[in-house]
């Protein structure tokens, strides 16, 4: 019985996995994606106005949620603090995880899921570049925001810029703020464990994870309101367009085969002076000197000529 795909369940990949071709891949993406936040690094008055501009649309909308967050989060150091946490570590700790997860326990959608979050990736690398924005906690104080991170950073390995370890501040960009790859690759990661878990803790980490995320990225002065929206419609994006790198790739990788096929050798056997064996010989013209005349076992009585005995049956 031939057997059937069901809609929306990737089909099993033909070539088997293999982590140490897939963790090169992955260090490469994330060097991209280090290295295209640097970008913009020195572009601060661009970065300053658009910071300005996003924050002035939110206040007409009523949607400026980070100001209160953000009081609440420095007057309360129990909250606070593990945000600080949350934000610098958890980013870099929970997407590797779940890769993890999935290529050795869900080894059919791996291939479908990395695809998706490294295309958003970097089509979020692509709006760090065109739209370097300020965050709030580096905006002058009139603006009503305290970066906590600097505040609390006794508390932490991360000095007083963005989450980057004591001494290493001058090795990020802090205007990458637009959008939000915390909170889309905290989104891709609650898909992901809302798609594949199957207990309950997995299903409210699955809605917690991306949640608690936007509120700590907001409360932290480390992004807007709207840069966590860019960062879910980054994701969405990539989802959509992850289908057309994979069939890109396979069309990539389909014609490597052929040219590293045809560079071992597909032409037919040369014995000698040119002759070129057919189908079933392995010495040149093999046929004609077994068989004189052309006429072969099979052939029948007019085929070899009057006279001819007939072939036994």
């Amino acid at each position: 019985m031939p057997q059937t795909e069901t809609p929306g369940i990737e089909a099993a990949p033909r070539t088997r996995l293999r982590w140490w071709t897939e963790l090169p891949l992955i260090l490469l993406v994330y060097a991209c994606y280090s290295a295209g936040r640097l970008l913009a690094r020195g572009d601060v008055t661009s970065a300053v106005d658009h910071g300005l501009a996003i924050l002035k649309v939110e206040k007409f909308l009523r949607i400026n949620a980070e100001h209160p967050l953000n009081r609440l989060f420095t007057s309360e150091a129990w909250i606070g603090v593990p945000a600080d946490f949350w934000y610098a570590s958890l980013h870099y700790l929970v997407t590797p995880a779940i890769l993890v997860w999935l290529f050795r326990s869900r080894t059919v959608h791996y291939r479908a899921a990395r695809t998706w979050l490294m295309t958003s990736t970097f089509i979020g690398l692509i709006g760090f570049t065109l739209l370097p924005t300020c965050p709030p906690r580096l905006l002058s104080a009139g603006h009503g925001f305290v970066d906590t991170m600097a505040q609390y950073s006794s508390y932490g390995w991360w000095g007083g810029e963005a989450s980057a370890p004591r001494g290493m501040g001058s090795m990020t960009n802090q205007y990458a703020a637009m959008p939000s790859l915390h909170v889309g690759w905290a989104l891709w990661c609650g898909v992901m464990l809302w798609l594949y878990g199957r207990t309950r803790t997995t299903k409210v980490a699955a809605v917690g994870y991306p949640l608690i995320t936007t509120i700590v990225v907001m409360g932290t002065a480390n992004h807007y309101f709207l840069d966590a929206v860019a960062g879910a419609a980054v994701m969405g994006a990539g989802f959509l367009l992850a289908p057309y790198v994979t069939r890109a790739t396979a069309g990539v990788r389909a014609r490597i085969s052929t040219v590293t096929a045809a560079s071992r050798g597909t032409e037919p056997s040369i014995v000698s002076g040119g002759c070129q064996t057919s189908a079933g010989e392995h010495i040149p013209r093999q046929r004609e000197s077994r068989f004189p005349g052309g006429a072969e076992p099979s052939a029948a009585p007019t085929d070899a000529g009057d006279g001819a005995p007939a072939a036994a049956r």
